[in-house]
């Protein structure tokens, strides 16, 4: 199938609002190769087109601390998208994207307060990657700055970032002769307060007036906050109908599409208000990653009875190492409200709190897929598994399909890639 590129998508979209057939794409974050098959698996029965969207943590360069996610940099996470596409026969459009591109994106980079120089240049060399790895879309967000803590990053700050970045990726992509890319940007960092349509605007005429100065592009998506916010494995958020529906036809009016961030564990009924409110796309990681860690529990529970069935041998020890490594990473604590946060890592593994470790194992599961014990030990349970006619991997994958089948629904996805290539024959 002939691939258009992202702009391309995002401007038939907007067109195809007017006769109520678009829809809100989904931007998936690619929490493991599970994930990224499940995505693509749906993309291809379902006939839409996905978005992977990358922060730095997950994928980046191996210079600058490489990704959690299977240890991958910007090339190896394309050739792994790439052959799982080719392992399914795959023929629909996915999309690699950069989420939270930019200065202070790692969280490292951040804790160690870097000066502004230093952290805009791993900016931009971690740009430079995406880019030759063929990133179709790279979000430019200078709004994580340790030197404004508690406080929004002034917008003159923002918008001179964010065109000195898309300046400097313009001209690296121009001078490889690679075809064009989309942006995506930003006023602030999404914390579940709501975007004012006026500060929106400000933000949009003057981000437009400094690129069209330099003869450079518009962005492609402009992100707007519409009350959505992930904490721990919740939306403790409240979405806000008017709010999206406002942003929304503000950046249409520019040609630009509103993207949502935070939109994990959105129940139904918000779900279904996202085409009304002509949200162009909606940005979904961790819940995907809390599945599929909840896939493995379950497939643990299985085989734990199998073995007091006599059926198999010796259990693995899935549960337990999850649970320790998940404890270890700390990375739980991005995703915890109140004091929990400040809790060290050796209260927690001599805590008698089950139902503490278990919701940090529910968050952070995701997070140690890669380490090496949890592969073997998710390894050894598959195998068991195997022996009594149990596809362990087929029902991890079938898992992680469940809540994107329900937002892609929802977001009336279903033949939107035919939708889209009609508006551009």
């Amino acid at each position: 199938m002939h691939k258009l590129s992202i702009k391309n998508t995002v401007e038939s979209l907007l067109e195809l609002q007017a006769d109520g057939k678009s829809a809100t794409l989904l931007g998936i974050g690619p929490m493991s190769r599970n994930c990224v098959q499940a995505t693509l698996e749906l993309s291809n029965e379902d006939n839409y087109p996905v978005m992977f969207i990358a922060s730095r943590n997950q994928v980046d360069a191996d210079e600058l601390g490489g990704g959690y996610v299977n240890g991958w940099n910007q090339f190896s996470f394309a050739k792994a998208v790439e052959e799982v596409a080719k392992a399914i026969n795959y023929d629909n459009m996915y999309y690699l994207c950069r989420d939270h591109g930019g200065p202070w994106q790692r969280d490292k980079e951040r804790n160690d307060h870097l000066p502004v120089e230093e952290a805009m240049e791993l900016g931009k060399k971690s740009y430079v990657a995406d880019i030759e790895a063929g990133f179709d879309l790279l979000m430019i967000d200078p709004t994580k700055d340790p030197f404004e803590v508690g406080k929004v990053v002034p917008l003159n700050t923002v918008i001179d970032r964010t065109v000195e970045l898309i300046e400097f990726c313009e001209k690296e992509r121009l001078s490889r002769n690679l075809p064009e890319i989309g942006y995506e940007v930003g006023t602030e960092e999404t914390n579940g307060g709501l975007t004012s349509t006026e500060t929106y605007e400000t933000f949009i005429l003057k981000l437009s007036e400094e690129l069209k100065k330099r003869d450079l592009p518009m962005p492609t998506f402009i992100v707007g906050q519409t009350g959505t916010l992930t904490r721990k494995t919740e939306q403790v958020g409240k979405f806000n109908f008017n709010n999206a529906l406002e942003l929304a036809q503000m950046a249409k009016r520019y040609g630009v599409g509103l993207k949502e961030h935070n939109g994990d564990y959105l129940d139904d009924v918000s779900l279904l208000e996202h085409i009304p409110s002509q949200i162009t796309a909606t940005n979904v990681a961790p819940q995907y990653g809390t599945e599929e860690t909840r896939a493995y529990l379950k497939l643990a529970t299985v085989e734990e009875r199998l073995e007091t069935y006599g059926l198999i041998k010796k259990s693995s020890k899935v549960r337990e190492t999850l649970l320790i490594k998940a404890i270890e990473s700390e990375r739980w604590r991005k995703w915890m409200m109140d004091g929990q946060k400040d809790l060290t890592v050796e209260q927690i593994l001599k805590s008698n709190d089950d139902a503490l470790r278990r919701e940090i194992l529910d968050i952070a599961g995701h997070y140690t897929f890669n380490n090496d014990e949890v592969k073997a030990e998710i390894e050894k349970m598959y195998q068991n598994l195997k022996e009594n006619n149990i596809d362990g991997q087929r029902f991890v994958i079938d898992h992680i399909k469940r809540p994107i089948r329900d937002y892609a629904e929802a977001y009336n996805l279903k033949n939107v890639t035919s939708r889209i290539l009609k508006t551009n024959q």
